[in-house]
């Protein structure tokens, strides 16, 4: 959700103008302040990001989302093994010699589509050694690769919209994946799959991309580090994996599609039932990210109004049926629509305690809101200690 001031919003950010009343009694009635997500030195993606809210800290730690949707997708890894993250994309491929980079997610293509697009992937790809593909979730799948070579270089590709990657592609750190990526355009592009959306005129799924390779990190889990249970709420197998990784339940919601379309209540039911039999639930909202990797801002009003209005409010009424709370509220990273990637910049949270309400009085939650506190908290650990009140035991 974080964003910079737009100057048609009238200076404001996106989370600054959409109508979040929920978020902003959390802000009001709770502590607000800001967190560093990403530490110094890697990387501001999701990954990395998400493992600070979850109070770990990624550094030394995380190689790569890779092995987090790998573990997802139950998929084991040997000692010698990295997982790749296998995007589906859309390349400008007028001019086979300068690709562009058009849609790092062949516009949220569908799970069923996908599938058909990765069944031809494994059947035809010239995968060298016990190489394979897995089918994930739309555009977003994986590749083990046995005993891979060690210094692959890789790029995310929403870092590159709108802009051509032959450098990336002639980079000859990156060579091995290159041909694999150009031996899948003859495979995707004459693909009935293609075909028909060239018909409807959605984006191609013309091309992979690999990136975000790793091992499988090895941290302490939850009840180890904290003593509780708990569980995971999301669409996207990044999520799950690091539930998986960590020690908590990746639960599973019917129709949870990481776009505008989720099933908002489902999450927030799901969520709910978790919590009867659990210390800790953590539910994930993606679309907010992925209208932002689109440049489209009034969708990304229109996915933090839903997150406001879908979960944090139905989240909010509920939870005093526990007893005492805790909510902690926060973006995991910047995805600004001006950029359509992901920077660095510390993130606003909003933290409420039912049992000892801080009331900062702040107007709202938001980003300009969050610089005015004095509160800046250095890593995931530490926001840790904050959301349960006490110093990790590992």
């Amino acid at each position: 959700m974080g964003d910079f001031p737009i100057e048609s919003l009238g200076g404001k950010t996106p989370l600054e103008r959409a109508k979040t009343v929920n978020l902003d009694r959390l802000a009001r009635e709770g502590l607000l302040g800001r967190c560093q997500t990403v530490p110094e030195g890697m990387p501001p993606g999701s990954d990395v990001a998400i493992m600070s809210l979850m109070s770990y800290c990624a550094k030394g730690v995380l190689t790569g989302r890779g092995p987090l949707e790998a573990a997802a997708l139950n998929v084991p890894l040997g000692e010698g093994d990295l997982a790749f993250r296998l995007n589906l994309v859309t390349l400008d491929l007028s001019n086979p010699d300068d690709p562009v980079m058009l849609n790092h997610a062949s516009g949220d293509i569908s799970n069923k589509e996908a599938g058909e697009l990765v069944k031809a992937l494994s059947e035809r790809l010239p995968l060298p050694g016990n190489m394979s593909v897995r089918q994930g979730v739309s555009y977003r799948n994986i590749l083990v690769w046995p005993g891979a070579p060690e210094g692959l270089a890789s790029v995310p590709p929403h870092d590159w919209l709108d802009k051509s990657v032959k450098h990336i592609l002639d980079d000859p750190a990156y060579k091995p994946l290159a041909d694999l990526v150009r031996a899948s355009w003859p495979v995707l592009g004459d693909h009935p799959v293609n075909l028909k959306r060239k018909v409807n005129k959605q984006p191609l799924a013309n091309s992979i991309w690999l990136w975000g390779q790793g091992k499988t990190p090895l941290v302490p889990k939850y009840r180890e580090r904290w003593g509780l249970t708990g569980a995971t709420v999301s669409a996207v197998d990044i999520i799950r994996g690091l539930a998986i990784v960590t020690g908590l339940k990746p639960l599973t919601v019917p129709g949870a599609t990481g776009t505008l379309d989720t099933n908002y209540k489902g999450k927030v039911d799901a969520a709910l039932e978790a919590l009867e039999e659990n210390d800790l639930v953590i539910v994930h909202l993606e679309a907010p990210d992925e209208c932002s990797h689109q440049g489209d801002l009034t969708a990304k009003l229109k996915a933090i109004e839903n997150f406001d209005e879908l979960i944090a409010g139905p989240m909010l009424e509920a939870l005093p049926r526990f007893g005492d709370f805790r909510v902690l509220c926060a973006c995991d990273h910047y995805t600004p629509v001006s950029l359509k990637t992901h920077v660095a910049n510390p993130v606003p949270f909003a933290f409420y305690d039912s049992a000892n309400p801080a009331r900062s009085g702040a107007a709202g939650y938001g980003e300009t809101e969050a610089e005015k506190s004095p509160v800046l908290i250095p890593d995931g650990p530490s926001l840790g200690e904050l959301l349960f009140g006490k110093k990790p035991a590992a």
